[in-house]
């Protein structure tokens, strides 16, 4: 293991302090600082950056605290702490921008087959307070229950972790050092940067269009994995681009 870089340092502080705050707070500090669908009424501008800060569980925070040690460290050192942030942010920010998104044609999908089906607007909000005071909601008549548990599964959604920043770090590594050989744990075998981290996202990008995870457990937010990715990916693939016309990283 490499020497860790400053900026990382600091991230890696302030997501511990986070978790260890989040299990005293305990459900309090997820309703304060997830990121909520902006339907709900939990939803605050804040969380757009807290939930890069939250964590599920210690497995949760150890996995992306210990990526974020083994690959931020290295990029940091090549980029600088500007760049890196930039990375680290646009990347957080991009995950979060995907997976809403895709939340948010969930929602309006499940809303437009319950009014379809007679199911008045007032009736879908009150089963949304219901939710939100009890946890229950209401199963309507001559619609199929799946309907209503994805309006209350995109509703109610919390996205936590810095997973999505995280990504874009991984992803923004592979464009910088394509070729540089990494080991996999009881694999004895080197792969390039471009392999393992393509392959990575290659299993997200199944997972989150299919709905079948592959790898880790079923509640990942596949979308905010792809969307880090690919914003870590254009950010370092422009930089590296321009950086031969420039012959200096600045």
């Amino acid at each position: 293991m490499g020497r860790i870089s400053e900026t990382v340092k600091v991230l890696l502080i302030i997501n511990i302090l986070f978790f260890v705050g989040t299990i005293s707070l305990g459900e309090q500090a997820y309703d304060l600082f997830a990121l909520h669908y902006p339907a709900n009424e939990k939803f605050q501008f804040w969380q757009l950056v807290t939930h890069m800060f939250m964590h599920g569980g210690t497995t949760h925070i150890f996995l992306n605290m210990f990526m974020l040690y083994m690959f931020g460290s290295h990029l940091e050192f090549s980029l600088g702490q500007n760049k890196f942030l930039f990375i680290y942010f646009s990347a957080g920010f991009g995950a979060a921008g995907l997976q809403l998104l895709f939340l948010y044609v969930g929602y309006q999908d499940a809303i437009q087959t319950l009014q379809s089906a007679g199911i008045s607007l007032q009736q879908i909000q009150e089963s949304q307070k219901l939710f939100l005071e009890s946890g229950r909601y209401y199963i309507f008549n001559d619609v199929p229950p799946e309907v209503s548990e994805k309006l209350i599964s995109n509703y109610g959604s919390k996205m936590v972790g810095a997973s999505g920043a995280v990504f874009g770090i991984m992803a923004a590594f592979a464009v910088l050092y394509p070729n540089l050989p990494l080991y996999l744990m009881f694999i004895p075998i080197p792969i390039k940067a471009k392999y393992l981290i393509g392959a990575y996202f290659i299993f997200d990008l199944y997972s989150a269009a299919t709905g079948n995870t592959i790898i880790g457990p079923t509640n990942i937010a596949h979308w905010a994995h792809v969307g880090g990715a690919i914003i870590g990916f254009l950010v370092m693939w422009y930089w590296k681009k321009n950086s031969f016309n420039q012959n200096r990283w600045n």
